[in-house]
């Protein structure tokens, strides 16, 4: 829809061909306020860049239908084949467009009144109606863009009987711009932030019938704007208002500071008259200002008289650059009189204090002092005192926030100095930077690019062939159906989670009589509507955790009941209206660390691998011996489409059928069936397709799916539920945090010889597949390294907090960053390029892993040269390393890392795939099989097998939906296997079926279409339905068996990422430059659906090592990251500045047993978007050499901005650092 909007409004005027710009897409943050999960954003962008004038141009000779090659690679002049991409062309026609609807044109404006008794609203078309009601209606709220009233009201549950709707008063939308007469910029409080953006560009860059007046200061103007280019998303500055903003009165508010460091004055209206209040003095306390009551702000009034000697610039800090809320804003104004002394200053910042705040003991430092080093030194010295924060202090993150206001002020006084040319005398000789850019600039990024291949050595008729995802075009359009898209039911009701709001308590009682007292309440379902205790309890490895929670809640967001109503707000509504009476137990143990603390395991799960001589001896004649602490986070999945459920009861011998969004639809049948008590062959689970799912739907998703089954055999009626994002994020779990310590022992030229570890996960509250997690992360500690002596051992923390499960990659991501940090360690004990360390101990073909299965087909040797050469990484390394020499602030990192990642599932009876295949008399083909869509493309490649299998175009095979009544007893669709069981049983079930009809392609010959010889088949009564099964041959392996036993995985997926970033040590802030994959596949049944998984998991794993961090609140133990606002994914902006994706060619695989020598791909990559932190640490190295620091930094993930700037450990960040007192308590965050 961004696109959409963007588009049309460039070609509105069909004059104007080449108006849209990939500066315009890209840059100017047309996308910012859009998320995905999947894509890596690479694909979205190229695909917008065909609207780009250039290309158009390029298509206006053409007609309909017409082929057509699009360059992707924007940068490239002379493109090759690997720049293009084919597709048809389509002319727009203008006439097909819809028009804004006529009737509105016409209609006239005039004030209205409607609601009923909870809910009124109105709306005032004047601005002297607006006063007379915010005057007689005191608690009346005014509603503008409604931004962030809709946020207390969705998330906060907040309620505002009446409301006035204000964003069409003509007196607060003006614009006053300045005059040379009036040099100021005066505004409606009711501007849009769009338009007060477009109104700064055309002040400051005027044109021949907008001409500026000459004496006016820009500097305002510019801080506004560098605040509006990063204030939450284009959608958002579409409709909030500066007013709303201004009076909103929130701490860490982007303009705020803005507004108080120039002076800026707001115009009240009352309805005594008019006031003026200064901005300086405005906020008084925690959303609070002195808007007197019943006032209204009608304009803001900017001054723009600071002259030529004043300098203005703004500032603002967050975890993600687009669309993200800030940690610290600051606004400095100054003015230095030609003599070089400072006549005038100003500082305000959020995010230090409950409420916008100034530095006035700083700004009376700075008045009438000369404007050198020594002074700022001073004003620095002085801005820490004033700025001080408590090490609990609410939003946690003390050191950074007030390293940050250090940091700005360096960069502003450098900026003043550099703007009016005023040499900073006494300036230190190892601060400076032969670039002022590195000191006063900002990260900048340029335009995407990339390349893939794009070339299909190993396509056949179908399998091999860069198809498009079957339903692609419908999810771009709308018009695929998700389960909560599905027709509502008949009598349908819908269920809103009861969830516990304490971490660790007794419940004394649960009453729900006030929510059903609600008009179209329908029933609570608990613990008590289940057929017998025991059918409470479940779980995939041990059942030791309950559908409903019954004495005990042993988590925030534990589920305890559900309440059934006629619609969604109302069951929310009479959810909340549940009375839940606690008794508080002993604190909530979190952390990984409070696990050790107190010995708080999950006994169950108790994991080694071992192989070798005594790990201790290999230790103790290793050469050298380093030892260490890898600490990781979790991650949120954030699929776009949370859980989601309709069950519907059939009435007739307890029979079910259940839509679910689950990769497991026979868990799901099986937990439907134990808490309605009837046998599985009464339940029917389905699903069509997910909306993403990363493993987070493995498991979790039963825990819905049987709730919701409860509720519907209950009220006697379907019911359905999706459950809202923080609900989601609440219930579900994440992928598993990990400490792990570790030893080392090794040669004196890097080669190792002896590791021992000991690696935690917090599991959470209960098992689920924990256990799995680690099993894997053990069995890829070594990721590409010989290690002739392992001793590895994993234990699952049991912790009061959401039951961690399964997430891309299910452990194996955690492993492999272990090997990275005891290299890098290794590297810098001995003084050797860590290349070096990494190439001395890859493993060579045939060698075992300690797990005992031998490594084949080993191509990671190879994919490290054909990287290497073709990222120009030699070059590039000596390119980084001298920008670092010349650079004090800005600091480059250029890594080159291999993965290794074991396909199959951990557990042998889950290998296994099943399919059902029907072929009818018209020649089409159904296909069903074990494997759930998401996303991941199953679906398409399994249509491509059977085409290729059964000698039909693709577009003849469809799958409708996955289901337990045509394939029953499947496996989930997880740990990158979809493909290798569900589509080898496919073939299987077309082998089958080719058997049975030789005979008549014989008879009919070569050129029979399938229709002729299914007609003829069936008039001799021969079968055109299969069934196919696959059992992958030679797994098996033995935990905690030290001896051969079967394999642990059919195969490894194998791939090189060389990556390079850049960093600013100032605020932590950092951008890809560029990444260049090599990945061996096999042969490939779809390049095109591998190459987006490869782009989206890079991107998933740099998420995950960089900005996407897990917060939990101490005093509650609540998860503070509950939705967007305050959990950051990466966003357009944040994947590689040119992003390259190259597939292993003429390689052979002759132990590569798997369908049509493919390779699963879905996690496998996700492991190589770590190296953009492992590049950031490498950058790192150099701004810690800079600042005199020879030790490495801690290793822990993700290495997000706050980390980066402490982790420089320069002066600002050492006089920034607040240290723990004894009057403090703990930090207010948790890193669980």
């Amino acid at each position: 829809m961004s696109l959409y909007a963007l588009v049309r409004t460039a070609y509105s005027d069909p004059a104007k061909l080449g108006r849209l710009t990939v500066a315009d897409i890209e840059l100017k943050g047309a996308l910012d306020g859009n998320l995905c999960r999947c894509t890596g954003y690479k694909t979205v962008l190229d695909s917008a860049k065909t609207f780009v004038g250039e290309y158009l141009a390029k298509a206006q000779g053409l007609k309909d239908g017409d082929d057509f090659i699009v360059p992707v690679n924007y940068a490239a002049a002379n493109l090759e084949p690997g720049e293009v991409v084919s597709c048809t062309a389509q002319h727009d026609n203008p006439s097909d467009e819809l028009i804004f609807p006529p009737a509105l044109t016409k209609y006239s404006m005039r004030p209205l009144r409607f609601g009923n008794a909870e809910r009124m609203w109105l709306r005032p078309t004047t601005l002297e109606q607006l006063v007379s009601i915010s005057h007689t209606t005191p608690g009346a709220k005014l509603v503008g863009g409604s931004s962030e009233i809709q946020i207390e009201v969705k998330l906060k549950a907040q309620s505002y009987p009446i409301s006035v709707y204000v964003s069409e008063i003509p007196e607060l939308l003006f614009i006053s711009p300045p005059t040379p007469t009036r040099p100021m910029l005066q505004f409606g409080a009711n501007l849009p932030l769009a338009e007060l953006e477009s109104v700064c560009h055309a002040i400051l860059s005027p044109t021949k019938t907008t001409v500026p007046a000459p004496t006016y200061a820009k500097g305002p103007l510019e801080a506004i704007l560098t605040q509006l280019r990063y204030f939450a998303g284009w959608q958002v500055r579409n409709v909030a208002s500066v007013g709303g903003n201004i009076a909103t009165a929130s701490p860490i508010s982007d303009l705020n500071p803005v507004w108080v460091a120039v002076g800026a004055k707001l115009q009240i209206r009352t309805l005594e008259g008019p006031l003026e209040l200064g901005m300086d003095d405005f906020f008084i306390g925690y959303r609070k200002t002195r808007i007197p009551s019943g006032g209204v702000i009608e304009s803001i009034v900017v001054p723009l008289d600071g002259g030529p000697q004043e300098v203005v610039k703004a500032y603002k800090q967050a975890r993600r650059r687009d669309d993200d809320i800030a940690i610290v804003t600051a606004c400095f104004a100054m003015r230095v009189d030609e003599k070089g002394i400072v006549r005038h200053a100003r500082f305000a910042f959020g995010g230090m204090a409950a409420w916008t705040i100034s530095a006035p003991k700083t700004q009376a430092f700075v008045i009438a002092k000369p404007f050198t080093y020594a002074t700022l030194e001073g004003t620095l010295e002085v801005l820490a005192a004033e700025v001080d924060l408590p090490y609990n202090v609410p939003g946690g993150m003390p050191s950074f926030r007030k390293t940050l206001t250090l940091s700005f002020l360096f960069k502003f006084w450098n900026a003043v100095s550099v703007e009016l040319n005023i040499p900073l005398k006494g300036y230190p000789e190892n601060l400076r930077s032969a670039d002022p850019e590195d000191i006063i600039g900002s990260i900048h990024r340029q335009p995407s690019s990339g390349r893939r291949d794009n070339s299909d050595p190993y396509a056949s008729e179908v399998v091999g062939k860069q198809e498009p995802h079957l339903s692609g075009l419908k999810h771009t359009t709308g018009e695929a159906v998700y389960t909560d898209d599905m027709p509502h039911q008949q009598n349908e009701g819908y269920g809103a989670l009861v969830l516990s709001t304490r971490a660790h308590a007794k419940i004394i009682d649960v009453d729900a009589s006030a929510a059903l007292e609600l008009d179209d309440v329908y029933t609570f379902v608990s613990h008590k509507d289940l057929p017998n205790p025991k059918a409470n309890y479940w779980g995939s490895v041990a059942l030791d955790e309950v559908f409903f929670a019954v004495d005990e809640v042993t988590a925030y967001g534990q589920p305890i009941g559900m309440v059934v109503a006629k619609t969604k707000i109302i069951a929310q509504k009479a959810a909340r209206a549940v009375k839940v009476t606690y008794e508080d137990l002993e604190s909530p143990i979190l952390t990984i660390e409070d696990a050790l603390e107190k010995k708080s395991f999950h006994e169950l799960y108790d994991r080694r691998i071992a192989r070798g001589d005594d790990i201790d001896a290999a230790l103790r004649e290793a050469e050298h011996v380093a030892e260490g602490t890898t600490r990781m986070g979790g991650q949120e999945h954030f699929y776009l489409e949370t859980m989601a459920c309709l069950a519907v009861p059939k009435f007739e011998s307890g029979e079910m059928e259940v839509f679910s969004s689950t990769q497991a639809l026979a868990d799901c049948q099986r937990w439907v069936a134990q808490v309605t008590g009837v046998p599985r062959n009464r339940v029917v689970a389905r699903g069509k397709r997910m909306g993403g799912g990363f493993g987070g739907k493995e498991t979790r998703s039963s825990q819905l799916s049987a709730i919701v089954a409860v509720a519907a055999k209950k009220s006697r009626r379907p019911v359905r539920c999706m459950l809202d994002r923080h609900e989601d994020i609440q219930t579900t779990g994440q992928r598993h945090p990990f400490l792990v310590k570790w030893k080392v022992g090794f040669t004196s030229q890097g080669k190792i010889t002896a590791l021992a570890a000991d690696l935690y996960a917090n599991a959470g509250y209960s098992l689920d597949i924990s256990g799995g997690v680690v099993d894997r992360a053990l069995s890829h500690i070594e990721n590409c390294f010989y290690i002739p002596n392992v001793d590895v051992r994993g234990r699952c923390c049991k912790t009061n907090t959401v039951s961690n499960t399964a997430f891309r990659g299910f452990g194996g991501p955690q492993g492999m960053v272990i090997s990275e940090h005891y290299a890098e360690v290794i590297a810098h004990q001995l003084g050797l390029d860590i290349d070096h360390v990494r190439q001395m101990n890859l493993y060579k073909e045939g060698q075992e892993t300690p797990y005992h299965q031998k490594v084949l087909d080993w191509h990671v040797p190879r994919l490290l040269e054909e990287c290497r050469a073709s990222s120009d990484y030699v070059r590039r390394r000596a390119e980084v390393d001298r920008f670092n020499k010349e650079h004090r602030w800005r600091k480059r990192g250029l890594v080159l890392v291999p993965t290794k990642f074991g396909l199959a599932f951990g557990v042998k009876a889950l290998n296994q795939g099943a399919a059902l295949v029907h072929i009818y008399m018209d020649g089409s083909v159904l296909v069903a099989h074990g494997g759930t869509e998401m996303g991941q493309g199953l679906y398409t490649k399994c249509c491509q097998i059977a085409a290729q299998e059964l000698r039909v175009p693709l577009n003849d095979v469809y799958t409708s939906e996955s289901a337990t009544n045509t394939v029953p007893n499947t496996v989930p669709t997880a740990a990158s296997a979809g493909t290798d069981l569900q589509g080898y049983a496919v073939y299987n079930a077309c082998v089958e079926l080719n058997k049975r009809l030789e005979p008549y392609r014989q008879k009919l010959g070569s050129d029979a279409s399938l229709a002729s010889i299914a007609s003829a088949a069936w008039g001799d009564r021969v079968s055109l339905s299969a069934t196919g099964y696959f059992k992958p041959p030679g797994l098996g392996y033995e935990w905690n068996n030290m001896k051969k036993s079967g394999d642990l995985f059919m195969y490894f997926t194998q791939g090189v990422a060389a990556t390079e970033v850049e960093v600013d040590t100032l605020t932590g802030d950092h951008t890809v430059l560029r990444v260049d994959i090599h990945m061996d596949v096999g042969k490939s049944i779809n390049p095109a659906i591998d190459y987006g998984q490869i782009e989206g998991a890079f991107t998933q794993g740099q998420g995950w090592a960089t900005i996407e961090e897990s917060l939990w609140l101490r005093h509650n133990g609540a998860i503070f990251t509950q939705g967007p606002g305050a959990y950051k994914l990466p966003g357009f902006s944040d994947i590689p500045q040119v992003f390259n994706v190259s597939l292993l060619r003429d390689a052979e695989w002759p132990n590569l047993g798997s369908i049509k020598a493919s390779k699963g791909i879905g996690e496998p990559p996700l492991f190589l978007g770590c190296s953009v932190a492992l590049a950031i640490r490498h950058a790192l190295q150099s701004a810690r050499k800079d600042a005199g620091i020879t030790e490495l930094q801690d290793f822990r993930f993700p290495l997000t901005s706050e980390r980066i700037r402490m982790a420089a450990g320069d002066f600002l960040a050492n006089k920034g650092t607040v240290k723990q007192r004894e009057s403090d308590g703990e930090s207010f965050f948790a890193y669980i």
